[in-house]
């Protein structure tokens, strides 16, 4: 029986949930691995890995045309990653263009190649429960509830996606990572910022808090097993579970062999310290750890329910002291860490 070719397009392969789903897509020889990154970025994330790299902008539709040629006999997957991550407090205007704008044009390419669409958003799409009540997927996203552009800007675009899915026939379906932690993120996210921060000595203090915290290859897993068996107009959270930040800081100290951090901030304080934290990262170039957004993240409910995911997607979760000991490893080979 003869396989039908398989070709997979990668918006922002070049991140760090990007460059991690190509990673695992290269391994089958088979598939034709394309990897859309921006004109002038640099693709270390991308070396030596054997898939085709794209130059576009996903908010400049003509650059797309390329990237979606292909013959007739061939099954064509879009994951979706391209997106801008933002933390900081004042409005960027850029994010809506990319996360919104770029979106759309994807989606249009989609539906005129008659590919299936997988649209990378986030949890937090979602609207929070109150009370630690279990969050479970949605079909209608609420941006004017949610806290913060990043957030605001996923869940208008998740409505949209999920809209023309009814109107349109685009065959697509949704997933929702939680806050991603792991090894290969040449980018430099801001949670990647805090182990590199706490592995290196330069972190005395953390606050009291926590998040649901993913391996982003477990995520990756979960992203490529919904381009076959993800249903069309569904969503699929892909969490792990609760972390406090003093465990997850703790497991760095372990795999880095380091001092453990005991001083444990009041919410309360580090809120008031956010904006001078925010300036202070910036005249560092470097992602702000914390800011009024993170902080909030910190204090909110976090309690995601994977179950669907993992009982229609096979997603799995491995121990998060095996993530933090390969990040930890990682950085290390890539000279992050002292």
């Amino acid at each position: 029986m003869i396989r039908l070719k398989k070709i997979y397009i990668v918006t922002g392969a070049n991140g760090f949930l990007g460059n991690n789903i190509v990673r695992k897509l290269v391994k089958d020889k088979q598939n034709e691995v394309r990897a859309l990154v921006l004109p002038q970025e640099n693709v270390n994330a991308l070396k030596g890995l054997g898939c085709v790299i794209y130059r576009g902008d996903v908010t400049k539709k003509e650059t797309l045309k390329p990237l979606f040629e292909f013959s007739e006999n061939a099954g064509l997957y879009v994951i979706h990653c391209a997106a801008i991550v933002y933390i900081k407090s004042k409005y960027n205007p850029n994010v809506y263009e990319v996360n919104v704008n770029g979106t759309k044009n994807v989606i249009e390419k989609v539906l005129e190649t008659n590919a299936k669409l997988v649209y990378v958003s986030s949890v937090h799409a979602i609207t929070e429960k109150p009370n630690h009540e279990t969050i479970t997927e949605i079909t209608r996203f609420e941006p004017e509830k949610v806290e913060g552009q990043y957030a605001k800007t996923k869940a208008e675009i998740a409505n949209y996606v999920l809209e023309t899915v009814k109107t349109r026939g685009l065959n697509a379906c949704i997933v929702h990572p939680s806050g991603m932690i792991g090894p290969n993120d040449f980018g430099n996210s801001h949670l990647t910022q805090l182990i590199m921060d706490a592995a290196n000595g330069r972190l005395k203090a953390c606050v009291k808090g926590g998040y649901d915290f993913a391996d982003v290859r477990d995520v990756a897993d979960g992203v490529i097993n919904a381009c076959e068996k993800g249903v069309r107009g569904e969503c699929y959270i892909l969490s792990n579970r609760y972390v406090e930040i003093k465990e997850l800081l703790d497991l760095v100290s372990e795999a880095g062999n380091t001092k453990m951090i005991h001083t444990i901030l009041p919410m309360w304080l580090a809120k008031l310290t956010a904006p001078l934290s925010e300036i202070y990262y910036a005249i560092l170039k470097q992602p702000p750890l914390y800011t009024r957004y993170s902080l909030y993240t910190l204090s909110s409910n976090s309690n995601f329910s994977n179950e669907k995911a993992k009982k229609e997607l096979g997603y799995k979760n491995r121990e998060l002291r095996e993530t933090i000991k390969d990040t930890v490893t990682w950085l290390k080979e890539n000279n992050r860490i002292k």
